[in-house]
């Protein structure tokens, strides 16, 4: 590679260049013969007017020779090669570059036009335009004052040099160097015509600011004969124009302007075509290589050395040898340029102008027109460059040339650019415009936003253009390295190895050039590298890989990963004997080459993130491979030669669309560890059995049965997120118990967990079992002794089992979101328990255990009496009344029991547990708290009393619990907080939000006041409406003048809550800052109330910071809820947040004022996002308000601004429309009628359109879901070392607000991972107050496990509406209900709720009497499905608990249900059309079973639109009205219906079909009058709810005539309609299915392919009963080549043991059109002739070990016996 001069190298050093290197510029004019030399270095381009007719020679202001400048030209006076002029010791290893470069424009094949505008500070500016004209002429006019000159530099633009010598060169008498001072000076030319008149006499009265050079005395000069016609094999004379054409230069034109104010130049081009014609050529080629073939950019062949010998010079012996090649090392340069830079270039565009007939892409759409390019010089001033998509570099760099190359004597400029850490030289094809787009593209911005302008601004925190020198990186002498055994160069601009490895390159055994823009590495150093082992590249935006690497014979491993390879052809691995450990993650590759097998060394392939859509055959071939990654691939089929793999242990395969597990991967002996999690598995039996198999993570898959047997090494399995109904073990080995530690079936479909199977697993550790629908676990859970970890929250859990006291080594206890009612008595057995989780159930008693304590005592005394449960009188804490204390005491550590239906009278356990460091007692039923509550928890460091009915605090002992952080009293009735409160010393966490406070802080005798606890950092008094803080004017403070109304002592205050509390005009409130929030407001926005809460966690300073802005921009219709943060304290900034904070409504505001006539809301809020994530790279990159690089900043800074971000969620509400930006995982969740509506997007890494979108802009995401294994989101504000794969980009939705929508939540992370959307919603709903209602999920947050910082706000939409006016309460009243009735259901107790779900939601209605509406609903075909289908009973769960959900929403009465059939009442006839159309709706969005949606009963039908009309489990449904006879049940209490009115609605419902709702007349009636309005009011219309009407007309109606209908066991007919909302009318047209009903339809569905498969089975289990082996023939497939297969033929050759032949010969005939009568016949032959074979191995197993053991044993013929004893039954 060539190398780069040091700014700091002396201009001595530079050699001047011969003419083999040089590329020539074009003019028109006759070749001229003379060329000026000036010593003048202070000059820029000469304006001055040259006789090219009249220069004859050649003028040097230096006293030298010819040979010092142009050895070549020298007479051949012996037979000395030209010996070149000797180096500077001073260039710290970077080759010195040319001195200028070319300033020639190409021909234009076109009109074409380029206009350069130049301002600078220190001198004039210019102003170039350059016109060429194809008006039909043969010749131009040159302007007379402008002659086309010869650039001298194109003579010396090239030379090689060697950094490494063993010893100096032979020069015996070395010419003398050229003066430093030396510099060229060409003489652009103007033609005619090209100004107007007015510009021609600016330019008579404005000279331009570049005068010519004196010309140095006479005596000084020498002549030198360039006569050309003495040039032979120097000079081409051919590729100069023909005689007598007139081929002038184009024209070019000059304008000055004076503009002195800023250091801005603007350039545009045109897309040109060049063509680049060589005058000279190289004289020690052969004649055939000495021409450059038009267009051609560069020579074929290889360069001359200074050293190499011309033809005429040669040695004897030499002949026709090529000439010799310098080094690499020597960073020879090419001719033409660089041209493994073209060759390997790190642009991901398209090469313009390539051979080979590639295609040239499409241009994008808006890419018409000019872009703008800003374009810096080193000194950091830039100029910006109008250009079009196709201008590459080599086109725009003479333009570069003339107006940011100040100083032609500096080292020779190239174009470079600055990304994602890391600065590359750009290739002279690559184009920068497109550049600039493809990167704003890949940032987020659309074409919409200006792509075409937004070049021109300050891009740098995504990209930098740079035009300096090409010296790169840190001089050599910066470079310390304390060893060089591991030698890390990362990040350090390097092009070339530095010259200080050479010499140790020896003792190199890891060398690490990631990051670096170096695109080949010199082979001499590789060469040198005898002990390398380890070679990083990763990094380095590599198109092909380094040639020299093959080189390398040592290398064991190789990194080539995050680079641009798209493939290995030419990579020449296989020359790389010893390599074991390939990386070739995030590349672009597609096909793996030839060769690959035959690296028999490699242990370790990875090759995830890349474009594989199938797994390499070639990949099979490698036996020895250990670990293989092909994860985040497009793969969908494994191949069967996966199993010749047998030495694989690692296999990972995550994120790809995987579908099925070879048969043949049995075969995987040694395998240990399978990562298969998100593809679409069906089942991994296949890899459970394997011998060595210990972790196998499947979740995120496809299966919904887990029939397996694990083998005897597998510890973990992972199987959740699955649609698995049904968990068997199959029994394992013969006396090898289980060795599974680890089971996780969390988010599956579970409705019981078998007995047996839980038994089997004795070694089992941790459990999860989450998000399931299980009622109740087996009481086999007692045998799992070494079980530490048990979750089985989220299910549907009535009970513990009694033997979980037998669990002595159990830990932690997760059962939150249940349905339990009070927890074992045994419990208090687990000696190791440290943290019990039984949140959200309907908890009520917790029972002391028989014996450990007199329970007499405990009944008898309560906690507010003198006497506890506790013994004081000796003054222990460990003696109680009658026994000792129960195990549980003295381990729990953390007790969280939240939302239960606990009391004061329920807490006297709680006193037996000394050793709590966590209580949680927040919204139970708590009204009081026992005096001596406090008494046995001085341990306590967190205390949760929230949402409780607390009035007082008790003061007893509470002085004592000076271990206290974290106090929660938030949502309570207290009016006063007792004084003993100042004295927690170490509380630094008190919520006080939403009481009845109403004191005199100032009397803080008696009273309790935040200034005494010093260590606060979060205080809420947010909510205490009736709190005022103002000073106390006339009472003098004893603690000096301070006043106790202000918040000075807390000086470490982050979060200060103070909304709707009254302040005084005095009171000194804190300033907020970037480390502390004030909240102030009041908690109302525009009529809309709105409540807010959160957490600080773990962190020291804020992380995440609201924004609410009521009466956004003047206007009373709008406002702005926002929120920016992290919620975990790692890869988070205060001062990022704030400054989000601070200019979002000024950025926002600004970009709502810009839109276009058909631009909206949508695109502010892009651009606002991606705006204010530019000004914050400028924000956090500034010192002292003077804006930095993003590579000038200090290292510090730049590590810790580049690694934190931050995600953001913005509601911006216009009148009653809801526009919604999020970028990262902050979201927003609507209540509709109940039911949440996501609003925003969650932006994870593991999302599939997130990960397409991070692949494409060369991002990757590994197996943790972590995008570049960096960070855990895809989307954010900064992190701007990962620009643009994580960008701000937010995705907005538009929501229409309507009457039905209650309340918004806006959460971080902090909620959403822990707690449901539905059940957030559920849980804001039962609160009328938002703030408590935020203070609450919050709470609930806190309890189900989240740590770090939680925000959350609720905003109360339902109040853009304005409240109807009451009702006459005449109008009100129904029929009375007779007394006897209301005395009965008086007497008995309100019916307990055991469902923690529909316990959160309204109350249910009375039971309606009088005139009522009557529903009757069943399921269709639901015998049939509880007898052949597994899924019916997960299916049932979701069912019912819809259906009771609705029941709440609706104002519906459950009377009793039977079976799967439903009887309910309503109050009026719309209020149950309401709630029939809302079920028939939702039956379709619940996550049904796998196997209901595969059955014919359950699977998905849509009508000829593609409209979705039937899914899962069809409901018929019949409504009737009338006034029928009520009685309560005698047993149940549930008020009952009889009569004929009761009749006939049951006969209605039997008439409908699935999926319809039957009416009778009379509903039709009340239908037409309220929602149709076509028909007369009734006489029970104005008792019609309007929320019914409102949602029956928003889901629209239709109707469908069935006539009159003789019903069974009616006289009378009834005139019967069916009904549909209006988007499931399509089911009108489907056939019925009650004709018929047969449980093939109920079932899942034979396959042919899974009958096959059971066949093949059979038959090799038959097979091995007659001791032989049975192989299918195998499918023919391409082999990769013949000396490939020989190997694996000789593997595969048959033995005489071996059956090879055609399975289905063996088996019955099944097709795709057998019945299933067939089918079943083939199912139950196969299983018996599966249950014989079983038992004859059985048989022949037990008679070997007999024959080794030498008798009978009979222990083993019963075990045997006992397995097969089901199977002879």
């Amino acid at each position: 590679m060539p190398n780069s001069v040091s700014p700091s190298s002396s201009p001595k050093s530079l050699p001047l260049q011969g003419p083999h290197n040089m590329q020539p510029d074009h003019y028109t004019e006759p070749f001229p013969t003379a060329i000026r030399i000036s010593r003048d270095m202070s000059s820029t381009i000469s304006h001055d007017l040259v006789d090219h007719d009249s220069l004859s020679t050649l003028t040097l202001t230096e006293d030298t020779n010819l040979a010092a400048i142009a050895p070549w030209a020298t007479p051949n006076n012996g037979d000395e090669p030209p010996t070149p002029p000797p180096k500077s010791s001073h260039r710290f290893g970077f080759n010195p570059k040319p001195s200028f470069s070319s300033f020639t424009l190409p021909r234009h094949a076109s009109a074409s036009s380029i206009s350069v505008s130049t301002t600078a500070t220190a001198r004039p500016s210019e102003t170039f335009s350059i016109h060429s004209n194809d008006s039909g002429r043969s010749g131009r006019t040159l302007d007379s004052r402008k002659k086309p000159s010869l650039n001298p530099l194109n003579l010396l633009k090239k030379r090689s040099r060697s950094r490494l010598r063993s010893e100096p060169p032979p020069v015996e008498a070395p010419p003398p160097m050229p003066s430093p001072d030396l510099s060229f000076h060409p003489t652009p030319t103007t033609p005619p015509g090209s100004f107007s008149k007015k510009e021609r006499s600016s330019r008579k009265k404005k000279p331009s600011y570049v005068t010519p050079p004196a010309l140095p005395p006479k005596e000084s000069l020498y002549a030198l004969d360039t006569n050309l016609d003495a040039m032979e094999g120097i000079v081409d004379l051919s590729v100069l124009p023909a005689t007598g054409v007139d081929s002038s230069s184009p024209g070019s034109g000059f304008e000055s302007s004076h503009q002195s104010s800023s250091d801005v130049s603007s350039m545009q081009f045109g897309s040109t075509s060049t063509s680049h014609h060589s005058v000279f050529s190289n004289p020690f080629l052969p004649g055939s290589q000495r021409r450059l073939a038009p267009g051609a950019l560069t020579f074929d062949g290889r360069r001359i050395s200074p050293k190499a010998r011309p033809p005429g010079v040669a040695s004897k012996g030499d002949g026709d040898s090529p000439s010799w090649t310098a080094p690499e090392s020597w960073a020879v340069e090419k001719e033409g340029g660089d041209s493994s830079i073209a060759a390997y270039s790190s642009s991901d565009e398209s090469v313009h102008g390539k051979s080979g007939g590639r295609k040239r892409k499409r241009r994008p759409p808006g890419s018409k027109g000019l872009y703008k390019v800003r374009i810096y010089r080193a000194n950091n001033s830039y100029h910006v460059v109008s250009c079009d998509l196709n201008v590459t570099v080599a086109q725009l760099t003479p333009q570069l040339n003339k107006k940011l190359l100040l100083d032609p004597g500096v080292e020779p400029h190239k174009l470079h650019l600055k990304e994602r850490g890391r600065e590359r030289v750009l290739a002279p094809t690559e184009r920068p415009a497109d550049i600039v787009r493809r990167r704003l593209e890949q940032a987020g911005y659309d074409v919409a936003d200006g792509l075409d302008l937004l070049g021109a601004d300050d891009i740098q925190f995504l990209l930098k253009f740079v035009y300096k020198s090409n010296a790169l990186g840190p001089p050599e002498e910066d470079m310390e390295f304390d060893s060089f055994d591991l030698v890390d160069l990362t990040s350090r601009s390097l092009r070339t190895v530095p010259v200080t490895l050479y010499a140790h390159a020896d003792s190199i055994v890891s060398l690490n050039l990631s990051r670096n823009p170096m695109l080949e590495i010199p082979l001499d150093f590789i060469q040198a590298c005898s002990t390398l082992r380890e070679l990083r590249l990763s990094h380095m935006a590599l198109k092909k890989v380094p040639q020299s690497v093959r080189n390398c014979q040592t290398l064991q491993w190789l990194d080539l990963s995050c680079n641009r390879i798209a493939d290995l052809d030419d990579a020449g691995l296989e020359n790389i004997p010893q390599l074991r450990h390939l990386k070739l993650q995030n590349n672009r590759m597609e096909k793996l080459p030839y060769y690959f097998p035959h690296l028999r060394e490699l242990r370790d392939l990875n090759i995830s993130n890349n474009k594989f859509k199938h797994l390499p055959a070639v990949v099979c071939e490698l036996r020895s491979l250990v670990d293989l990654d092909v994860s985040f691939n497009m793969i969908q089929e494994l191949p069967d030669e996966l199993g010749q793999l047998s030495q694989l242990d690692h296999l990972i395969i995550v994120g790809n669309q995987v579908s099925k597990i070879p048969e043949r991967c049995a075969r995987l002996h040694n395998l240990r560890v399978l990562d298969c999690r998100r593809n679409n598995i069906t089942d991994i039996s296949v890899v459970c059995t394997l011998p060595k198999i210990e972790q196998l993570l499947a979740d995120h898959n496809s299966m919904h049965a887990l029939d397996v047997s694990f083998g005897p090494a597998l510890k973990q399995l992972d199987a959740s997120h699955n649609d698995i109904t049904q968990l068997t073990l199959v029994p394992g080995p013969l006396g090898l118990p289980y060795a599974l530690t680890t089971l996780n079936l969390s988010h599956a479909k579970l409705s019981t967990l078998d007995d047996l199977a839980l038994a089997q697993l004795t070694a089992l550790e941790v459990l999860h079992i989450d998000h399931n629908s299980i009622r109740s676990l087996p009481e086999s859970l007692g045998g799992l002794s070494r079980l530490k970890h048990l979750s089985c929250s989220n299910n549907h859990l009535y009970a513990l089992p009694s033997s979980i006291g037998r669990l002595q080594w159990l830990e932690t206890l997760e059962a939150h979101n249940n349905d339990l009612s009070e927890l074992p008595m045994s419990l208090w057995n687990c000696s190791s328990l440290q943290v019990i989780n039984v949140t959200s159930n309907v908890i009520s008693t917790w029972s002391l255990p028989p014996g450990s304590i007199d329970l007499e005592v405990a009944m008898s005394h309560a906690w507010s009496s003198s006497v506890t449960l506790l013994n004081d009188r000796k003054g222990s804490s460990c003696s109680t009344i009658g026994s000792t204390l129960p195990a549980l005491a003295s381990s729990l550590e953390r007790l969280y029991v939240g939302e239960n239906s606990l009391t004061a009278d329920s807490l006297h356990p709680l006193a037996l547990l000394r050793e709590l460091r966590v209580l949680n007692l927040s919204f139970n039923n708590i009204q009081q708290l026992p005096s001596s509550f406090f008494r046995n928890l001085t341990q306590l460091r967190e205390l949760y009393l929230s949402g409780n009915d607390i009035s007082a605090i008790p003061t007893e002992n509470l002085q004592h619990m000076t271990n206290l952080e974290v106090l929660f009293l938030n949502g309570n009735k207290l009016q006063t907080l007792p004084r003993e409160i100042s004295k927690l010393t170490k509380l630094s966490v008190m919520d006080v939000g939403s009481n009845v406070l109403k004191y005199n802080i100032n009397n803080w005798e008696f009273d309790w006041n935040w200034n005494f606890n010093t260590n606060l950092r979060y205080l809420n008094l947010s909510g205490n409406k009736r709190l005022e803080i103002k000073p106390d004017m006339n009472h003098r403070q004893s603690r000096g003048q301070q006043q106790l109304s202000d918040f000075s002592s807390l000086t470490q205050l982050r979060i200060l809550g103070l909304m709707d509390v009254t302040i005084g005009m005095q009171t000194n409130i804190p300033d907020e800052s970037e480390d502390r929030r004030v909240r102030t407001s009041m908690a109302d926005v525009n009529g809309m109330a709105y409540g807010i809460a959160d957490t600080l966690g773990m962190t020291e300073h804020l992380t995440m910071i609201d924004l609410v802005q009521p009466n956004f921009r003047g206007r009373t219709d709008e406002a702005i809820f926002a929120m920016f943060g992290r919620a975990s304290h790692i890869a988070s900034n205060n001062r990022l947040t704030k400054f989000l904070h601070d200019n979002f409504l000024r950025v926002f505001a600004e970009e709502l004022a810009k839109l276009g006539p058909n631009e909206g809301v949508p695109d502010a809020m892009r651009r606002s996002f991606l705006k204010l994530n530019k000004l914050l790279h400028d924000y956090l990159y500034s010192t002292s308000g003077r804006k930095m690089s993003h590579v000038s900043a200090s290292a510090m800074n730049q590590t810790i601004h580049d690694k934190i971000g931050a995600s953001g969620i913005v509601l911006y509400l216009v009148h009653r429309t809801l526009y919604i930006a999020n970028a990262g995982n902050a979201l927003a969740v609507i209540s509709r009628q109940g039911i949440a509506h996501l609003v925003s997007r969650k932006h994870d890494p593991f999302d599939r359109l997130e990960t397409a979108r991070i692949r494409a802009a060369e991002g990757w995401v590994s197996p943790k879901g972590f995008v570049n294994d960096e960070i855990d989101v895809s989307r954010s504000f900064g992190f701007y070392y990962l620009l643009p794969v994580v960008n701000p980009r937010p995705d907005v939705f538009q929501y229409d607000i309507s009457p039905l929508d209650e309340f918004v939540i806006v959460g971080n992370r902090g909620l959403w991972d822990y707690v449901s959307y539905q059940t957030a919603v559920d849980i804001a709903r039962k609160e009328r107050d938002p703030m408590i209602a935020a203070q609450k999920l919050r709470d609930f947050a806190i309890s189900y496990g989240a740590e770090g910082t939680t925000m959350i706000m609720v905003i109360k939409m339902s109040d853009l509406f304005p409240k109807g006016l009451p009702r006459d309460p005449q109008l009100l009243a129904e029929p009375a209900i007779p007394e006897e009735i209301i005395r009965s259901l008086a007497k008995r107790k309100p019916r307990d709720i055991f469902n923690r779900d529909i316990s959160r939601l309204d109350d249910e209605v009375s039971p309606p009497t009088g005139h009522l509406a009557l529903v009757f609903t069943d399921i269709r075909n639901s015998t049939h499905l509880w007898e052949v289908n597994p899924g019916m009973q997960s299916a049932m769960v979701l069912h019912n608990n819809l259906l009771r959900r609705l029941l709440r929403f609706c104002g519906g009465y459950e009377v009793k249900t039977e079976g799967d059939a439903f009887m309910c009442s309503f109050p009026t006839t719309l209020a149950a059309l309401w709630w029939c159309m809302s079920v028939q709706t939702q039956l379709l969005t619940l996550p049904w079973p796998l196997e209901i949606l595969e059955c014919e009963d359950g699977k998905e039908i849509r009508d000829p639109e593609g409209n979705l009309i039937a899914r899962g489990l069809s409901l018929r449904m019949g409504i009737h009205c009338g006034s029928p006879v009520c009685e309560p049940d005698p047993v149940t209490g549930r008020m009952d219906y009889f009569g004929p009115m009761v009749n006939r609605a049951a006969r209605v419902n039997a008439v409908a079909a699935g999926g319809q709702i039957m009416c009778s007349a009379d509903v039709i009636k009340e239908i037409n009058a309220r929602v149709l309005d076509t028909g007369p009011d009734t006489e029970y219309s104005y008792l019609q709810p309007s929320n019914a009407i409102e949602a029956i007309r928003a889901m629209g109606v239709k109707i469908f005539a069935v006539g009159e209908v003789k019903l069974k066991g009616l006289e009378v007919p009834e005139n019967l309609s069916v009904l549909y909302p209006a988007a499931l009318a399509g089911r009108q047209n489907l056939e019925a299915f009650e004709t018929a009903p047969t449980a093939s339809g109920s079932r899942v569905q034979f396959s042919v392919e899974q009958m096959r498969e059971l066949g093949l089975l059979c038959v090799r289990l038959e097979t091995l009963a007659m001791s032989k082996v049975f192989r299918p023939t195998p499918s023919r497939k391409g082999s990769i080549a013949s000396s490939l297969t020989q190997p694996k033929a000789e593997e595969n050759a048959d033995s005489p043991l071996t059956i090879r032949d055609d399975p289905s010969l063996y088996l019955p005939v099944m097709d795709e059109k057998s019945s299933d009568a067939h089918l079943t016949t083939v199912l139950h032959s196969l299983s018996l002739r599966i249950d014989n074979a079983l038992t004859k191995l059985a048989l022949i197993y037990m008679t070997d070990i007999e024959r080794q053991r030498g008798g009978p044993d009979l222990a083993l013929r019963d075990q045997i016996l006992e397995l097969c004893r089901p199977i002879m039954l």
